[in-house]
């Protein structure tokens, strides 16, 4: 009895500051991010492109406002650290699958993304469980890595909006996202190999005195 007595206010004020962080407009942003996503993948589903294309737009300016937002408004939370980054790769990682699906995006190229990303989260937890190493910055390949991505699937998208419309210009942009998708298919890897590069030096550099 006692113990339930004196947990209790520390457990409803954590409570609090979480319902807190939530209600913090950035983060707002971010979950309707996360509500988007079903929405686009229904619509693609459904061969209705210039409908998913439009979600995610709104999706990408969710996604630059929650940041600026963040700074502005002075609501930087430990909620938002951690929501951002998932709901923006679960964002890409569901538009590939879902592309891959309808035949848009080759099987391939899609395994490679996977598997680099399972590989980084796999190495990532271990580390972080283990407390081996904390800092996960991406590097500037990793980064790199995921403009790409961001423009491969925006051309992928954007041809089919403008075959829909019986523009030519979709023949160009075919072209261009399949080139895309090319350098995704080398950047995968590579960035994956140089992300577990930088991991093993600095897992090996010795303690700071």
């Amino acid at each position: 009895m006692f113990s339930v007595t004196i947990d209790e206010p520390q457990n409803t004020a954590a409570k609090v500051s979480f319902l807190s962080q939530i209600r913090a407009t950035p983060n707002l942003l971010t979950l309707l991010r996360l509500f988007i996503v079903p929405f686009i993948v229904i619509e693609i589903l459904y061969n209705d492109f210039r409908m998913a294309f439009a979600l995610f737009l709104l999706a990408g300016v969710t996604d630059a406002l929650d940041g600026l937002l963040a700074r502005w408004l002075s609501q930087r939370t430990t909620l938002g650290q951690y929501l951002d980054p998932i709901a923006d790769k679960l964002l890409l990682s569901t538009l590939f699958l879902v592309l891959t699906h309808v035949s848009l995006i080759p099987r391939y190229v899609t395994v490679l993304v996977f598997s680099r990303d399972l590989g980084i989260l796999l190495i990532s937890t271990l580390l972080f469980t283990t407390g081996t190493l904390r800092d996960f910055r991406p590097s500037w390949l990793g980064k790199l890595n995921t403009l790409v991505q961001i423009l491969g699937v925006v051309t992928v998208m954007s041809e089919r909006v403008l075959a829909s419309a019986g523009l030519p210009s979709a023949v160009r942009m075919g072209a261009l996202s399949a080139g895309l998708l090319r350098v995704i298919a080398v950047l995968a890897p590579v960035s994956a190999a140089q992300y577990a590069w930088i991991v093993l030096r600095r897992v090996n550099a010795p303690a700071a005195v």
